[in-house]
């Protein structure tokens, strides 16, 4: 029996030998860029080799799959093996048209066919695929992708991706199933999918993105899980066409399972020299709360922070929770455990397309070599967030492994820093106003801030221009010059009475002093033309300053609800002589103190404002352009310099003050309207003093003038939109404290655009 399998097989492979043929020459044609030779070595056979008729059809099948051709024949003709080919158009220039939901460069990343490419029909259709996905994510279901192929000579083709859009297709209905400890509508509400409505022109939540579904479903369980729900699960999440096919309807089946509250608190402590008590002081929960997963990571930072100020900077925090289904209770057991000192290996820097690494590296404490820290990665988090260069900053650690080190991948999503400002207002001393800027806080990608900025209004004209370079040197030292011209014609109406025209020019130096404290020397020259009312004719006045600032800054900030805890606060002194027309000084000093509250959605605000000025002159005088005027943004309900002493003749205008002190408190809230829409309203209370201008002013022409020397105070109350935009500000001021000659103000409207 073997031996007749053994001769079968002979014999086939025999017959098989025979029907191969040797190769004595490879003929090409049809090839006109591509050269014969490398044809040749496309094709993976050369002289001398033996081949059947299954290997010239592996033969076509391997030209034909290189994607150089369009059509390929392989024949054997004897000996001679003949290779006929029509090579592929190239691909000149690749373009998308009738896109405008998803941006060109967006769309341009998804396709693999590109410019001197080898038209290929397959890839094509790859690439359509991919654009509709992204389509699809943005809830454009219906859109349709048509390329186009135009020939041109030199067998080239240009490539257009036709797309029709269509509309999206918005969500309907947000259902819950099984649902017994919660409403529909507050899940609804923690969540970021919305049910569609007009007036949701503004945003994209009510789109159907099957992305943003499952992001919706971590939002549930993490809602679920700060109020104590451990087994909470979610069964099924479905999004399904309506009949008509023009909208989506979303549910979720959800598992609540039972509430747990927390009984017993312990911690296993391997450090004897860190007492227990003080660990457990600054935990965040306590027995017979709701467990709250949020409150036990507050908890383990707490405990982290504490063992770090004995020395333990680096450790681990493992919660072990122990349900008891009996008494739907759960223990709660903080492990610390003792790492090795951790260090950082590299640090990447991902996503900043436009910013340059040098940037970041700026605003950024630590370094390749240094000691790992959560507290300082968190730090550095913040630094970034601050710079307003990027929508989203994420500090992703990576532990390499068998070693102590720790690679940080920093991960930024990059946005608009250029801002288009605008405001539109009116008041009985400048009418109708109209002010505009353009300030670009990133200018290109250096971190440089570059400001163009005017206004217009019947009584007033202004423009500056500024620079800031933050890193002067290469250094922790910024620097920069401010340039300016401002022309009031204020001496027929209005509280302040003079006309002036003012050309200045100034350089900045600052440095950091600390973690917190910053300073800023500056010296100025103005060159002014007044005409005060008062006294009558022009009169020239050449300053030259030199001042310094000292300014605190300390914020903890939630970016997501813009909201602040922590203070800022300013103090400055200015000296202005060095022969010019007058000598005085000038003293400052400002505070503001910020608390976020309920989520962060709640923010309390108290600031306040001094100044002085104080005459180097023997008479003691210092001209009323120069001195303080309070209203408007100072003190809310009142005009600009609607406060103040009045000439007795002149009472619509206020004499100024040589000092000042006034503040504001502030609480803002959410209203009703979806947090999305990031629409807030506030309410507050301004107070103010002006102090008494020079004694020259106390009479005018024999009769004394008002001299005023009161408390005004005024409540009101506002609301603030962050617009995609810009943000804007409504607000309405009333006067609690009011004299006969103060100018009122009520409404204030003031928008900004950013590009």
């Amino acid at each position: 029996m073997n031996k007749k399998l053994i001769f079968c097989i002979g014999i086939i492979s025999i017959c098989n030998i025979a029907s191969a043929t040797v190769v004595s020459r490879i003929d090409v044609d049809g090839n006109q860029r591509m050269d014969a030779e490398s044809v040749r070595i496309l094709s993976n056979v050369k002289v001398g080799d033996n081949i059947s008729s299954e290997k010239v059809n592996d033969i076509a099948k391997k030209l034909q799959s290189s994607s150089y051709f369009s059509f390929v024949d392989v024949k054997l003709n004897g000996n001679i093996l003949k290779i006929s080919v029509q090579e592929a158009p190239v691909v000149n220039m690749v373009t998308v048209e009738g896109n405008d939901e998803i941006d060109t460069d967006d769309l341009k990343k998804e396709i693999k066919t590109k410019d001197r490419s080898s038209y290929d029909i397959s890839v094509i259709g790859a690439d359509i695929q991919r654009m509709l996905t992204l389509y699809q994510r943005k809830g454009f279901f219906g859109t349709q992708i048509n390329p186009k192929k135009i020939e041109l000579d030199n067998n080239r083709v240009n490539v257009v991706y036709e797309i029709k859009e269509g509309h999206p297709t918005y969500i309907r209905n947000i259902d819950f199933e099984n649902n017994k400890k919660f409403r529909s509508g507050t899940l609804r509400g923690e969540i970021l999918s919305r049910e569609h409505a007009w007036w949701r022109f503004m945003t994209q939540f009510d789109v159907y993105d099957e992305d943003r579904i499952k992001y919706d479903q971590q939002m549930l369980h993490q809602f679920y899980m700060r109020n104590g729900f451990l087994d909470f699960n979610i069964t099924e999440a479905k999004g399904e066409f309506t009949p008509d096919r023009q909208y989506y309807s979303v549910k979720y089946t959800v598992d609540e399972g039972n509430q747990y509250k927390i009984d017993n608190i312990s911690i296993d402590n391997p450090f004897p020299d860190v007492p227990n008590e003080e660990l457990l002081d600054v935990l965040t929960i306590s027995k017979k709360d709701v467990y709250n997963i949020d409150e036990i990571e507050a908890s383990i930072n707490a405990i982290r922070n504490t063992v770090a100020d004995h020395g333990y900077a680096f450790i681990n925090v493992d919660v072990i929770p122990d349900k008891h289904d009996d008494t739907r209770s759960v223990d709660i057991n903080f492990k610390i455990k003792k790492t090795n000192r951790i260090y950082i290996n590299n640090i990447n820097l991902l996503g900043n397309v436009r910013t340059f690494d040098s940037v970041i590296d700026h605003h950024m404490p630590m370094r390749e070599g240094d000691p790992f820290s959560l507290q300082t990665i968190e730090t550095a988090r913040q630094n970034l967030m601050r710079t307003r260069y990027f929508k989203d900053v994420q500090m992703v650690p990576t532990r390499l492994v068998d070693a102590n080190m720790m690679n940080l991948d920093v991960k930024v999503e990059e946005q608009p820093t250029g801002e288009l400002s605008g405001g539109i207002g009116w008041s009985s001393i400048n009418g109708f106003m109209v002010d505009a800027g353009i300030t670009e806080n990133n200018f290109m990608g250096r971190g440089q801030i570059v400001q163009i900025k005017g206004s217009v209004a019947e009584y007033q004209r202004q423009a500056l221009f500024s620079f800031t370079e933050p890193f002067l040197f290469n250094r922790e030292l910024s620097g920069g010059f401010d340039v300016s011209y401002t022309k009031y014609k204020y001496s027929s109406l209005g509280g302040y009475g003079y006309d002036r025209d003012s050309f200045a020019i100034a350089g900045r130096l600052g440095w950091r002093l600390t973690d917190h404290w910053t300073q800023t020397m500056r010296l100025s020259a103005t060159f002014d033309q007044n005409y005060d009312l008062q006294l009558g004719g022009w009169q020239r006045a050449n300053l030259y300053t030199l001042g310094t600032n000292l300014r605190y800054y300390n914020l903890n900030t939630n970016f997501q609800q813009n909201t602040h805890t922590g203070i800022v606060g300013n103090i400055g002194a200015a000296y202005t002589g060095f022969g010019g027309t007058n000598t005085f000084m000038r003293y400052s000093a400002d505070i503001t103190a910020m608390v976020k509250f309920l989520d962060d959605r709640w923010q309390l605000r108290t600031s306040w404002d001094f100044g002085y000025l104080q005459s180097l002159e023997s008479d003691n005088y210092i001209p009323r352009v120069y001195r303080y005027f309070l209203g408007g943004d100072s003190l809310r309900g009142f005009d600009v310099a609607g406060i103040g002493s009045r000439n007795w003749y002149f009472r619509s205008y206020s004499l100024g003050g040589l000092w000042k002190a006034n503040g504001s408190t502030q609480l803002n809230f959410p209203i009703f309207i979806p947090d999305e829409y990031q629409i807030k309203g506030f309410v507050f209370a301004d107070y103010g003093i002006l102090g008494k201008p020079p004694r020259r002013e106390y009479q005018y022409e024999g009769r004394p003038n008002i001299i005023d020397e009161n408390w005004r105070t005024s409540v009101g109350v506002g609301i603030y939109w962050n617009t995609p935009m810009g943000p804007m500000n409504f607000s309405w001021g009333w006067p609690l404290k009011i004299n006969e000659y103060d100018d009122e103000q009520r409404f204030l409207l003031s928008f900004a655009t950013q590009f």
